[in-house]
C-alpha cells in the first residue's frame, strides 16, 4: 500500500501507539462470502461479519468467487515482472508519471518518514490523463495511464481483469458489512459509481535488509474503505490485537480483509480501522503479495452512515499530525506526497512539502 503519515496512497497513515511486542497467534475471523446467499445462514453470516468489522477491522474472506487459477495466474506474473532485469523495471518507474504509476525501486517508498524495504508495481484504474485548469483539485492528477513493461506483455490484461473482478467482490462486502451494522446496503452506492479509485499493487520483499532493519512495510493504518490482500505462502503481515503484533498467516483459497479509516470515519469510529505492518522475511526468502484498495470516486465526500449503531459509536480520535479530510482524493493525494517524494517534487512541486 502506499503508506501514509510521512507517507501513504491508497492505504496507510502512521501507527500513533507505541510499538506492541510480536505475539504468534493469530484469531481473525474466517467470513465466508457465499453464505449470505443461503436464506438459512444469512443471519449468522451478518453477526460474523459484524463482530470481525467491529472488533477487529481485519478478516479472512472466503466464497468470494475469485478461483484458484485466477490467483495463481496474478501471483505468477507478479514474480515474473520482478525477475525481468531491472533495466525492464526501471523503464516503468513512478519517476516517469505525474500520476505515481509504475515501478518504486526497493527502499524508496516511505511509511512513518522511513524506507520500505521493498518494491513494487502501482496499477490504477486505466484513464487518460487528466487535462486540469487552474482551478482544478491537484488530486485528480491521481487518475491517467499506467505503465505496463513491454518485456511481459501479457501482465496488462491480467492485472486490469483483476482488479475489476476484485472491485465486484469488495462493492458486495461493502454492502454486506453495511446491512450488517443496520445501515442501507445502497448508502456508498453513489460514491463508488462511475469512477471508483482503484488500486492494485504488485510486491516483493525481498527478504532480509543489509542494515539488518526488518521493517517491509512499517506500522499504519490504510485510510481509504477496504483492502483486499492476498498472500503468497511466505508469512510476515501482522496485525496489533490486544496491545501486541499477531501473524496473520497466508490462508490458502482466502483474502485478508481489512477495514481503512475513511470506513471507521464514516461510522464514528464503531468500525476499525486496525494498525498493521510486514516484517521482512529472514535472509534471501522473498515474499510476494497482491494487495488492492477499493475507494470511492476522488471527488466523493465522506458522509455519516446513518442508523441505530451511532448510539454505540465511540467517536473518532483526532491526529494532528494526519488530518483526514471528508473529501476522499485529498487525503489520498497526501499519502501519495509523503510515500512518494521524488515523484512529487519532479512532477509536483508546490505539493511536495504538503
Amino acid at each position: 500500500m502506499p503508506s501514509a503519515h510521512p507517507s501513504s496512497s491508497s492505504s496507510s497513515t502512521l501507527s500513533a501507539s507505541p510499538s506492541p511486542s510480536p505475539s504468534s497467534s493469530s484469531s481473525l475471523a474466517v467470513i465466508d462470502l457465499s453464505r449470505a446467499d443461503d436464506p438459512a445462514e444469512r443471519a449468522d453470516f451478518l453477526k460474523q461479519l459484524h463482530a470481525a468489522a467491529r472488533d477487529t477491522g481485519f478478516l479472512y474472506l472466503t466464497g468470494h468467487g475469485i478461483g484458484a487459477s485466477e490467483t495463481a495466474r496474478i501471483l505468477e506474473l507478479t514474480r515474473a515482472f520482478f525477475a525481468l532485469p531491472e533495466a525492464d523495471r526501471l523503464a516503468v518507474s513512478n519517476l516517469n508519471s505525474p500520476h505515481f504509476r509504475g515501478y518504486t525501486r526497493i527502499g524508496h517508498e516511505l511509511t512513518g518518514g522511513s524506507s520500505d524495504w521493498r518494491d513494487q508495481l502501482d496499477v490504477g484504474a486505466e484513464r487518460p490523463a487528466p487535462v486540469l485548469g487552474p482551478d482544478d483539485p491537484a488530486y485528480l492528477w491521481l487518475e491517467g495511464p499506467n505503465q505496463w513493461p513491454a518485456a511481459l506483455p501479457e501482465l496488462r490484461e491480467v492485472v486490469l481483469d483483476w482488479q475489476t473482478r476484485l472491485a465486484a467482490v469488495a462493492h458486495r462486502l461493502l454492502r454486506e458489512l453495511l446491512v450488517s451494522i443496520g445501515a442501507p446496503a445502497d448508502f456508498f452506492d453513489a460514491a463508488f459509481a462511475d469512477r471508483p479509485h482503484l488500486h492494485t499493487k504488485l510486491i516483493r520483499y525481498p527478504g532480509s535488509a543489509p542494515s539488518g532493519a526488518d521493517q517491509g512495510v512499517g506500522a499504519h493504518k490504510d485510510y481509504g474503505f477496504l483492502t483486499l490482500l492476498l498472500q503468497d505462502s511466505v508469512g510476515g503481515l501482522q496485525v496489533v490485537r490486544d496491545g501486541a503484533y499477531v501473524d496473520i498467516p497466508p490462508l490458502p483459497g482466502a483474502f485478508v480483509v481489512n477495514l481503512g479509516e475513511l470506513l471507521e470515519i464514516a461510522t464514528e469510529g464503531y468500525l476499525r480501522a486496525t494498525d498493521h505492518r510486514v516484517v521482512s522475511p529472514p535472509g534471501a526468502v522473498e515474499r510476494f503479495s497482491v494487495p488492492f484498495f477499493y475507494n470511492p470516486r476522488l471527488d466523493a465526500v465522506v458522509e455519516t452512515v446513518p442508523g441505530d449503531y451511532l448510539r454505540a459509536a465511540p467517536g473518532i480520535a483526532q491526529d494532528d499530525s494526519n488530518p483526514l479530510h471528508a473529501e476522499y482524493g485529498r487525503n489520498e493525494l497526501k499519502g501519495w506526497v509523503r510515500a512518494h517524494p521524488e515523484v512529487a517534487r519532479r512532477w509536483h512541486p508546490e505539493l511536495a512539502t504538503a
